[in-house]
């Protein structure tokens, strides 16, 4: 165990990011933005001790790869990876940004998280064991853990600045946003959904949950924002191990998460380290899934 590490930032051009998330470094580029995908991992809320290597590589071409895919159904905020491209200073620091980083526009993040479920699992299932509903949404009965739903659900969830994200009815994210753009995203996040599974399909991988994140220009656009499609923001599962009726082997940090469960960490500081067989394991994971979804090998 160790105590819980400060965020390793990415220091560039001499100076540290302006924002950082569990992931993402920041960094204000004039009119524009830089994102800069670590190799950080988290779990249960809390960044770990371990990184995993290339992850933030996987995050970043993975998302640009599905920005590409899904620009007809809506735009996104992505303006270029390439770094000889990025404004000065961030040209000179091709080493450290060079395949994990992508400047993209600024604008004013909605409030809401949006995710699209084409398959009850995670949290979803937990509250349907407990009510028969998700978000809102009357379920069937007698559903199990894993299984395909009828038709894919919206259902949105706060964005918790700490602990955990809340599931939330569209009632109460409209309070939010607004009902007319809650009607743009949710549409929006469900045609992305149906796009993701339907390429996945073909891959021989299951799509099971996704989230959204979505953004205001200052003149008023809406605009895919921060990452689309990626195992840290999705529930990936091989096709050819697919059986309903309990957890899946997947894609994502759940392979993570796993492990945390089995040593019984009690979910608080000091947090863990992992051993060097989960990083290996789950390097493996986030790569096979680039490389199937995609077709071709991490640049």
């Amino acid at each position: 165990m160790h105590p819980s590490p400060p965020l390793i930032e990415t220091r560039l051009a001499g100076r540290l990011p302006d924002r950082h998330g569990k992931v993402r470094d920041l960094y204000d580029a004039g009119d524009d933005l830089l994102l800069v995908a670590t190799d950080r991992i988290s779990a249960f809320d809390y960044v770990l001790g371990s990184g995993i290597p290339d992850k933030g590589r996987v995050l970043t071409q993975l998302s640009a790869f599905w920005f590409g895919r899904t620009a007809d159904i809506v735009a996104n905020h992505l303006l270029t990876t390439d770094v000889a491209r990025y404004p000065a200073p961030f040209r000179d620091e091709r080493r450290a940004l060079d395949g994990r980083s992508m400047l993209v526009r600024k604008t004013a993040p909605l409030a809401i998280e949006c995710v699209a479920r084409g398959y009850l699992s995670g949290s979803g299932w937990k509250d349907y064991c407990a009510s028969g509903m998700v978000c809102g949404h009357r379920l069937p009965a007698g559903l199990r853990e894993s299984e395909q739903l009828p038709s894919p659900i919206f259902t949105p969830a706060t964005k918790a600045t700490s602990g955990h994200d809340e599931n939330i009815t569209e009632q109460a994210a409209a309070a939010l946003v607004g009902e007319a753009l809650l009607e743009r995203v949710k549409a929006l996040t469900l045609a992305l959904y149906e796009r993701g599974a339907a390429h996945a399909a073909s891959c021989g991988i299951v799509l099971a949950d996704t989230k959204f994140e979505f953004g205001l220009t200052p003149a008023g656009d809406l605009l895919l924002i921060d990452e689309a499609m990626t195992p840290d923001s999705s529930r990936y599962w091989p096709r050819d191990g697919y059986a309903p009726g309990g957890p899946q082997p997947s894609f994502d940090k759940q392979f993570v998460r796993d492990y945390l469960e089995t040593i019984r960490w009690n979910k608080q500081p000091p947090v863990p380290a992992l051993p060097d067989d989960v990083v290996l394991r789950t390097r493996a994971k986030y790569l096979e899934a680039f490389e199937r979804l995609t077709g071709r090998e991490l640049a």
